[in-house]
């Protein structure tokens, strides 16, 4: 993971040429850029460092941010051994080895502090492994994932473990580690200044990848500064970070659907560019912007669904990337389009009545009676044709006897709802004047 730090203090090795990220590595907690809110006197992890006790953790956050870091400077720290190894490359085999070297280090009254990369990449046997240790004492486990711990970690692994999320870095924080690279290649990057500013929009919060970015841009040795298409033109802009079946998955619908809800058509078309940009199937993104026409426009706009069907229509007889305006067109009539969830309260409303009712039967008026008994038995008896009545409206009962009338549908005083409003009140004043 990248190194991330203030100012240097650790000691320079002569062994030959390393990587700018660990020539730049810190020695300190205190030296971490980026990562003030775990790390400052009132974060958790200051506040653990300074009440003298380190609980297992999982640290959760992007690539780049210092996850490794930390975890090796906070054995530094509390006196505990490090060891370190990835869920990717150990086995069952590799990890009796850890346990029993750990056991040893802790009867010679050594403690360890184990430190798992992409730890959500065990299986739930692997996982539940680490418990008996952590319970014990052997280790402090501290984990990290770029994954939601709640989805890929076993519950019982993470009620022993404090989950801390460390957070993709800013602009500020990539000026810092850049001024830090300076002085330590002892001179200055080429760059103008919006030059400068697009290099690290390149990294995309990646601290590595900046680090890498600059050694690159250092090897030029050129003697005037770019402006930014000159670097756009020699470098390529750091792949956004999207997993299309992970967290960010979701977190980026989420935000187009908020967005949506919003009514905010610059931000809805932004999130959805977003995962277009990061290999997002149109398709899914087609589907879930006609279930925002139905769940959040719903009544208020008849017309939504129809933009979003023929959008996706469209789509799928042009294909990428002309069929995807279509999709974008019918994101900002979405986003534009008056709002109300009415429908859809009601039809949560509606099927929770029909499970807490049981099996009631209709009403015998409206039961239908296509046989001469079921005629004598009385379906159908009673039963006043709405066509023949004052208003065409007779305004009878349709609910199960006994069941008291609910009222599940509530339009909003927006859009073509406004007008459902006034007919929903019409038969409601029908229906009592029937009543009375």
């Amino acid at each position: 993971m990248a190194d991330l730090f203030d100012t240097p203090s650790s000691p320079k090795r002569d062994d030959g040429p390393r990587p700018l990220a660990d020539r730049l590595r810190p020695g300190r907690l205190d030296e971490v850029i980026g990562q003030e809110k775990l790390l400052g006197p009132d974060g958790p992890l200051g506040a653990m460092l300074r009440g003298g006790s380190l609980s297992s953790l999982v640290l959760w956050g992007p690539p780049g941010v210092g996850k490794t870091t930390i975890a090796r400077l906070l054995a530094a720290e509390t006196d505990l051994s490090f060891v370190q190894i990835s869920a990717i490359f150990t086995g069952v085999a590799d990890l009796k080895k850890v346990f029993e070297a750990a056991r040893h280090r802790r009867s010679n009254g050594q403690g360890t502090l184990l430190f798992v990369d992409e730890i959500h990449r065990f299986n739930k046997a692997q996982q539940d492994g680490f418990l008996p240790l952590m319970e014990d004492g052997t280790i402090v486990l501290v984990g990290a994932t770029t994954e939601n711990p709640s989805f890929e970690l076993n519950a019982a692994l993470l009620s022993r473990a404090q989950v801390l999320v460390l957070e993709r870095l800013s602009l500020a924080s990539l000026e810092r580690l850049t001024q830090r690279a300076e002085a330590e290649l002892g001179k200055a990057l080429p760059l103008d200044g919006p030059a400068r500013e697009t290099l690290q929009e390149m990294a995309d919060g990646d601290g590595r990848a900046l680090l890498n970015l600059v050694e690159q841009v250092t090897a030029w040795n050129l003697s005037e500064k770019l402006d930014s298409a000159g670097l756009s033109a020699r470098l390529s802009r750091r792949a956004a970070q999207y997993d299309k079946s992970g967290d960010a998955h979701y977190n980026l619908i989420s935000a187009l659907h908020k967005s949506v809800r919003g009514s905010d058509p610059d931000a809805a078309l932004y999130w959805f560019a977003r995962m277009l940009e990061g290999g997002e199937d149109p398709r899914y993104l087609a589907r879930r912007i006609t279930r925002m026409a139905v769940e959040d426009i719903g009544l208020a706009d008849p017309q939504a669904q129809s933009v979003c069907v023929e959008a996706w229509q469209t789509y799928e007889r042009l294909g990428s990337p002309e069929g995807e305006l279509a999709l974008a067109q019918a994101v900002t009539y979405l986003a534009l389009a008056p709002k109300s969830n009415a429908g859809y309260v009601a039809y949560k409303a509606a099927r929770r009545a029909a499970r807490e009712t049981g099996s009631h039967p209709p009403p015998m008026h409206i039961v239908n009676a296509p046989t001469k008994l079921m005629k004598d038995l009385g379906h159908g008896a009673g039963y006043e044709y709405d066509h023949d009545a004052e208003d065409g409206f007779s305004g009878q009962s349709y609910f199960p006897e006994g069941m008291e009338r609910p009222s599940f549908y509530e339009p909003v005083e927006r859009g073509f709802e406004r007008e459902l409003r006034k007919r929903l009140d019409y038969f409601r004043k029908l229906r009592a004047k029937r009543k009375s």
